[in-house]
């Protein structure tokens, strides 16, 4: 069994192969992290362990705990963290190496607190944590009312059943909205809030199919140009799937530590946007078959992650459901595409697209429009817009977009 590292034995060098900007920030703040319980102190380093590669709103997080934590008072620090200090562990988890590999650990920890029923109470100090430390450093509000827009349908020519039931009770109906150009005059929109508030990582455009020309000053995604990522990671998994002893849980450890450099893709010349991507398929389920899923993830960890100021979430359609090894088998191939079941997907992912915007900061400020692709119905969620109404006023989506911002 290797040598047992408590957090007291931390130094400088126990960060040695963190890159550059994790480094730097755990030299920083060595003192407050040596002061951290065992149960608690991976956790955090997990996050730090991956900083260069964050976001600016994640890395303004970290920063923000890490300040807080070196900020305690010892009397503080024990109120804090007393609950962590009274987890038992196993030598076993003592003697994993938390400092170069926290994710394996927090993986180990979790099961081992679910089979000696710690789990309960582990989850209450992580809850009470997190409330200490929303109430010491409160998230800063976003630099613009924040706006969501979900594009759904693509493909579909005609459709009988209710469409936004989800929504309407929150917002207005829209019934005679102009569909010509609709796509160019949203993304239009976006690409002008980018421009007027310029933010890293801030301005989004997420496509579940080919994305169409856009501005550069949007970040954009898409499920058709992650093509190759896709590929080599489904010949990977198959690859991984059939060695001998290889579960899901073993599946799963070493797809969260594959890197872009591991399939062999071009660089995008962002190590941030290299390293999301490739998360989009290595930690999403399903997000490597359907592009539905593949849409409806990405949108909930740009907002989770990047908390962008605008994202445009369009769905494509996805392939037909069949076994999953069919799929697996024929990835290269042509897919049979079902429209109709994928505006049915869509609308739900919009929804939860929505709702994962509302739970950001000054969410009650922000927007959300949702459009029937080609078609003239669609619903806006505005503060200033009346909820669980209807309107047959004649807009085209600027204007729309305008109201629902105004």
């Amino acid at each position: 069994m290797a040598p047992i590292v408590m957090p007291s034995d931390l130094k400088v060098e126990s960060f040695a192969g963190y890159p550059p900007e994790a480094r730097r920030r755990a030299a920083a703040h060595l003192a407050a992290l040596q002061q951290l319980p065992l149960a608690f102190a991976p956790s955090l380093l997990r996050e730090i362990i991956e900083y260069d590669y964050k976001f600016p709103a994640e890395r303004a997080s970290i920063d923000h705990e890490l300040d807080t934590l070196s900020s305690l008072t010892p009397a503080q620090r024990k109120e804090w963290f007393q609950a962590f200090a009274q987890f038992s562990l196993s030598g076993q988890l003592q003697s994993l190496n938390w400092v170069d590999q926290p994710g394996v650990f927090v993986e180990q920890l979790s099961a081992y607190l679910w089979s000696t029923h710690q789990l309960d109470g582990f989850r209450n100090a992580a809850t009470d944590y997190g409330n200490r430390l929303r109430t010491a450093s409160p998230a800063p509000l976003a630099p613009v009312r924040r706006l969501g827009i979900a594009v759904v349908g693509q493909g579909v020519a005609t459709w009988d059943a209710p469409l936004f039931r989800n929504f309407r009770p929150h917002g207005t109906y829209f019934t005679q909205i102009k569909p010509e150009n609709g796509l160019n005059l949203l993304l239009a929109a976006a690409a002008g809030r980018a421009k007027a508030h310029p933010n890293p990582y801030g301005h989004w455009y997420v496509d579940g199919g080919e994305a169409v020309a856009h501005s550069a000053e949007l970040t954009c995604i898409s499920y058709q140009a992650l093509d190759p990522l896709r590929a080599a990671l489904l010949k990977t998994m198959q690859r991984d799937i059939n060695q001998p002893g290889m579960g899901p849980e073993e599946l799963r450890t070493r797809l969260a530590r594959m890197t872009p450099a591991d399939l062999g893709i071009a660089s995008t010349g962002s190590p941030v946007l290299d390293r999301f991507q490739l998360k989009l398929f290595t930690e999403g389920s399903g997000t490597q078959i359907f592009s539905t899923t593949f849409a409806q993830w990405t949108a909930r960890e740009v907002l989770r992650r990047a908390q962008a100021d605008t994202l445009l979430v369009r769905f494509a359609p996805r392939q037909r459901q069949r076994s999953m090894n069919e799929m697996l088998a024929n990835s290269h191939a042509a897919p049979e595409l079902d429209p109709a079941g994928s505006l049915v997907d869509a609308e739900m992912g919009a929804y939860y697209q929505w709702i994962n915007q509302q739970r950001l900061p000054d969410s009650e400020h922000s927007t959300f429009v949702v459009w029937f692709e080609g078609h003239n119905q669609a619903l806006a969620i505005s503060p200033t817009l009346p909820r669980g109404s209807e309107s047959n006023s004649s807009l085209d989506l600027s204007q729309l977009v305008a109201l629902a911002a105004s």
